[in-house]
């Protein structure tokens, strides 16, 4: 009981903070930056073509760059430095993606469009400093194609189209202990095979340099997925420069699973962390065999 009001005021926290500064970001009409980010299927079509590498920068991502800690990740002054690189490189077949949201957010429902209004009004600012206007960006939202839409009439499309980066590839997740990407749905059927890197599910960074040694020892024919949070980010860039295809391939499990539920709010999964969700870090453990045949390595 105490638990479920502790939710309850921390929702209404929440949406009290989040509609003050959404009024204000509107009643300031500064006109907003605007870099060019391409579309969902361009990103996932040159992805497939040309078999790049991503690293992916949402809101917490930034906030790191100026070293604010964020709900699963604490601050730490070399990851900082480490993500303020990534954004300013500029490597071959590696892609910067970024939210497409810094303009007519009206295909986004009014969660999205309230949280970004808020975000740009208190942090527009460290986008400004790192976002080059003249560069072409590619889109983040590849790996969260279903939630936030208003409509989400192109959400299944967007799901096949991701499906081909992987199709009959040899993959390896690497992965918070409690991610479990795939497990229990059809997203990654269509791989010729799987493995799996298990890393802690929280401060991941903290680990870096031994899940990056981990990470080394893998075939340079596999398609590494990293589902990691902001050391995600890093780890697909060096991994990239090391030769490696590996793809930032944040919540898509989590998105892909709200899709099949048809759900139009963000809930927990039973077997999966969701650090969206209050209490999502409390998760059922799983009876499937060949999920625990796929682990090669757990990183504590």
């Amino acid at each position: 009981m105490k638990s479920h009001i502790k939710n309850i005021v921390s929702k209404l926290r929440y949406n009290i903070i989040v509609e003050t500064f959404n009024a204000l970001y509107l009643l300031r009409r500064k006109k907003q930056f605007a870099p060019k980010v391409v579309s969902i299927e361009e990103t996932i079509n040159k992805i497939v073509s040309e078999k790049c590498s991503v690293s992916r920068f949402g809101d917490g991502e930034i906030l790191l760059t100026e070293n604010h800690p964020i709900g699963f990740q604490k601050a730490d002054k070399m990851l900082s430095k480490r993500l303020t690189e990534v954004f300013l490189s500029n490597e071959a077949n590696h892609l910067i993606c970024i939210s497409d949201v810094f303009e007519d957010i009206n295909r986004y429902n009014r969660r999205a469009r309230r949280f970004w209004r808020t975000h740009f009004y208190l942090y527009g600012y460290i986008w400004e400093k790192l976002i080059d206007k003249k560069r072409i960006y590619y889109n983040t939202f590849i790996t969260r194609p279903y939630m936030d839409f208003a409509s989400k009439s192109k959400s299944g499309e967007w799901f096949l189209l991701l499906q081909k980066i992987w199709e009959q590839r040899d993959i390896v997740f690497i992965e918070g202990e409690k991610s479990r990407l795939g497990v229990g749905n059809d997203l990654f059927a269509n791989t010729h095979s799987i493995k799996r890197i298990l890393c802690p599910p929280r401060n991941a960074f903290d680990k870096y340099n031994t899940i990056l040694s981990e990470a080394t020892k893998l075939d340079k024919n596999s398609l590494i997925l990293v589902a990691l949070g902001p050391t995600a980010t890093v780890l697909a860039y060096d991994l990239h420069k090391l030769g490696y295809q590996a793809i930032d391939i944040g919540h898509v499990d989590i998105e892909y699973e709200w899709s099949n539920m048809k759900v139009t709010h963000k809930v927990k999964i039973p077997n999966k962390f969701v650090n969206e969700q209050p209490g999502g870090d409390n998760v059922n453990s799983v009876n499937e065999e060949a999920y625990y045949n796929q682990i090669i390595s757990k990183i504590e």
